[in-house]
């Protein structure tokens, strides 16, 4: 008997019994399906607001002070009272490849914004391990801020004027442009060839934006992770995916299928997310940043964990408004 067949004659006996309201044979149980859509993907259908976009200044942002020595914060301030609860809470991802992922060899979670997450808890404690880190969706950003389950958020996060209403910001630390990834020989070279395709982003982020401005304007379908967008364009629920550029590198590591094509379509700025209002912790994450910047830990992080992307440029210049 082929298992075609056998597959037929246990599908019409399930079907007989369900119809005679018998109980269900073992064995005759419906079957996961092959090639299962990931979790929480659906289209989006309202743009979010670019980076860039609005009256505010996005990438302005609190001068630092004098720097207080580790464990030595000011009475009173966010900082001392990060500092007696002996852990800095920090929101990251872990499904980003090259920013923030776990490592399959050690199970620990590594990356870019990791290591920045470890420089702010060693300016902190003078011990850059005295972190906890918690991993958030990017739509999980500004709530996990807002009901002050993490004290800041280190997770490609890019400040826009509608966000800046609800958390402030860091100076910049990583600059990115956004482009496209598909497969290759897909017939997919540029914006132009996104019409009436599929694209995939994740939900919270600003990706959509630039692609709801092309002028043919593909269907827009989002996920809670890139890797689930990895897992949607392999599977074909998809035909491309556009995110940052160092993004979209670190998928094409995990898939050689893959190719970035076509022209910048937008831009990322990131930045640390802080609850509103607590100006003293700005200017504390600034005063890292710059440190990071002027003693060379910058440039030996990026080239740690993003050597992928080329030979290491300057940081991003601080933008001071205040």
């Amino acid at each position: 008997m082929t298992k075609r067949l056998l597959a037929a004659l246990v599908i019409g006996t399930a079907a007989m019994l369900s119809a005679c309201g018998s109980t269900q044979v073992p064995g005759t149980e419906p079957m996961a399906p092959v090639n299962p859509q990931p979790p929480d993907f659906r289209e989006i259908t309202t743009a979010p607001q670019a980076e860039g976009g609005g009256t505010c200044d996005v990438e302005g942002s609190l001068r630092p002070g004098a720097q207080p020595k580790p464990g030595a914060m000011p009475p009173g301030s966010t900082m001392a009272a990060i500092v007696a609860n002996g852990r800095v809470r920090v929101g990251v991802d872990q499904n980003t490849y090259l920013f923030g992922f776990r490592n399959p060899s050690t199970g620990e979670l590594e990356g870019f914004d990791i290591d920045v997450a470890r420089e702010i808890a060693r300016d902190l404690f003078g011990d850059p391990n005295k972190v906890e880190l918690r991993s958030v969706t990017a739509s999980e950003r500004i709530p996990a801020l807002q009901n002050k389950q993490v004290d800041m958020i280190v997770r490609t996060f890019s400040a826009t004027c509608e966000r800046r209403k609800s958390v402030d910001f860091s100076s910049v630390y990583y600059e990115a442009t956004q482009q496209i990834l598909a497969v290759r020989n897909s017939g997919i070279a540029s914006g132009a060839d996104l019409a009436g395709k599929r694209v995939c982003v994740v939900h919270g982020t600003t990706s959509p934006a630039p692609l709801f401005t092309l002028p043919q304007r593909p269907k827009v379908l989002g996920v809670s992770n890139w890797t689930d967008c990895l897992a949607a364009l392999q599977q074909g629920h998809v035909d491309a995916i556009s995110a940052d550029y160092p993004i979209l590198v670190g998928l094409v590591a995990q898939d050689r299928n893959l190719e970035i094509v076509g022209e910048t379509i937008g831009t990322g700025a990131y930045a640390v997310g802080v609850p509103k209002g607590t100006d003293d912790l700005v200017r504390f994450v600034n005063g890292v940043l710059d440190r990071m910047r002027a003693d060379g830990t910058w440039r030996a992080i990026y080239t740690k964990r993003l050597a992928d992307l080329g030979p290491p440029p300057n940081p991003p210049v601080p933008k001071y408004t205040g």
